[in-house]
């Protein structure tokens, strides 16, 4: 993440890679203020045998393009809400030029990151697709029990 500021939105992503198992580093690393630590970091983060790279940043959000750059890892954006409900962060992070891709979730969207993540490195990893089918089987189930609990609102016009 850009700086701790970002963690309040990044911690999903570290809630469901604990969820599942999935040993995972957290910096703090400013493409503007430490980029020769963000290049270290990127540059090394293969042999560290890290899979995907998960960058959330705000406003002018170059974490996500400064670290794919500098790697031939998978680098997956989170623009973070800021200055222009995260618009700004948006735009930068999914108008990279040709040869640097970066894939990117919605704003704020970490958790999504982190499935993301996950759905890469469970193609080669028959353990982790087993525990990311249970996690995906489960928000099924909570949509289920939800619409079980709404056939029992009642309103004098509702129809089901």
């Amino acid at each position: 993440m850009g700086s701790t500021s970002d963690l309040p939105i990044m911690e999903k992503a570290c809630k469901l890679l604990d969820e599942l198992q999935v040993p995972f580093e957290v910096n703090a690393l400013s493409a503007h203020r430490t980029p020769d630590a963000v290049e270290q970091f990127a540059q090394t983060a293969k042999d560290r045998g890290v899979k995907v790279i998960i960058a959330g940043a705000g406003m002018a959000a170059a974490l996500p393009g400064v670290i794919a750059a500098s790697t031939t890892l998978p680098v997956i954006g989170v623009p973070i809400k800021g200055m222009l409900d995260g618009l700004d962060a948006l735009l930068s992070i999914v108008q990279m030029p040709p040869g640097i891709p970066v894939a990117t979730v919605g704003v704020n969207g970490a958790q999504n990151a982190a499935i993301l993540a996950v759905e890469m490195m469970a193609l080669y990893d028959a353990d982790l697709a087993q525990r990311l089918a249970v996690y995906k089987g489960s928000l099924r189930v909570k949509i289920e029990k939800a619409n079980e609990e709404l056939s029992q609102v009642k309103f004098n016009f509702k129809c089901n």
